[in-house]
């Protein structure tokens, strides 16, 4: 393995991105640390380079500043003995990125809400210091061996290149209304994309990827209006992300505290567990001695039943709770079952 001038160790990959590669390594001070390598890119000239590289060192001091429990903290930045590449030694969060809960299905509301508050809580932290992040999302979101969430790979866009960034980077879902019209960034689209995170982690990669692209609509408006809901999510929480991902900036949260204050004010009941497989969506629950289970079934694009089980955990008899009575249409089977969620909270 290289080494560097710092006896930094860089190890094996941990991943790869737009900006550059991700790797483990070992350095004298901190131990076990990530380090994200910054490369000249094909094609660049050595002026091209130098500038850029100028620019990131410069970001790269600023953000080894800001320094909080919910962002990932940066130790230090080194040059390359080489001079074609920059490494960025940061905090290393071995619980990897919330790209994998959203992959692997809908999350609590519980945790979502933990996680997101200590996120908004570091988030405002950087606004208040003037800083941006323009790329919050599932992938960047990393969790901590105390499993506490961290914002990472902040600092490193820019608004001259977010909209190519973000059709590179698959991004473009993130970006708030008045990005597509060639406006600026700002904190009010960080908590845009914020929002937009919320909903995908609520729902799971299978149930986003049943509608058509937000790319594809949000720069025609009213997609917050448009947005599909699992049922079991609750009004509260429906109200708050439409609010934050609103298409006037001046209709959202404005700034991180209100967004955080809000947060702390939605229920998340007795956390319902959520998994959809193919054509079922199914939650459970346990509540004392008996487990609840709610199956949602489609049969067919305008054929969907459902029903709720309580079982005895141990003895006991199976009761249901309640049900679609047979085959409905899909708008009847979700008013069905807001109705039951909401008194089975």
């Amino acid at each position: 393995m290289p080494r560097l001038e710092s006896n930094l160790t860089i190890g094996k990959p941990l991943g790869s991105g737009h900006f550059g590669d991700v790797h483990l390594g070992i350095d004298d001070v901190h131990g076990e640390v990530a380090v994200k390598i910054l490369k000249q890119r094909p094609g660049e000239t050595i002026r091209e380079w130098k500038e850029r590289k100028y620019g990131l060192l410069a970001e790269g001091q600023c953000l080894s500043q800001a320094r909080h429990p919910n962002v990932v903290s940066v130790h230090h930045l080194l040059e390359s003995p080489t001079d074609d590449s920059i490494h960025l030694v940061m905090e290393f969060c071995p619980g990897g990125s919330l790209q994998s809960a959203f992959e692997s299905g809908p999350m609590t509301l519980g945790k979502l809400r933990n996680y997101t508050t200590g996120i908004v809580t570091g988030l405002g932290v950087l606004h208040n210091r003037g800083m941006l992040h323009r790329d919050i999302k599932p992938g960047n979101i990393l969790i901590d061996s105390c499993d506490i969430a961290k914002l990472g790979d902040f600092g490193l866009v820019t608004d001259d290149l977010i909209l190519g960034y973000g059709s590179v980077a698959g991004y473009r879902d993130h970006l708030a209304p008045e990005v597509y019209k060639g406006g600026p960034t700002s904190q009010s689209t960080d908590l845009w994309a914020l929002g937009m995170t919320m909903y995908r982690l609520l729902h799971g990669a299978t149930w986003y990827g049943k509608w058509p692209p937000p790319y594809t609509l949000i720069p025609k408006g009213g997609f917050a209006k448009s947005l599909k809901w699992l049922p079991h999510i609750s009004r509260e929480w429906r109200r708050f992300i439409r609010k934050a991902m609103n298409d006037d900036p001046r209709s959202r949260f404005r700034n991180a505290s209100e967004f955080v204050n809000a947060l702390g004010q939605l229920p998340v009941g007795s956390g319902w567990e959520c998994d959809i497989v193919l054509n079922q969506v199914k939650w459970r629950k346990s509540i004392g001695d008996r487990n609840i289970n709610v199956t949602w079934i489609e049969h067919a694009q305008h054929n969907h039943e459902w029903f709720a089980i309580s079982e005895p955990i141990s003895a006991g008899r199976r009761r249901t709770l309640g049900s679609s009575n047979g085959i409905v249409s899909r708008a009847t089977a979700e008013r069905g079952l807001e109705d039951f969620f909401s008194t089975h909270s």
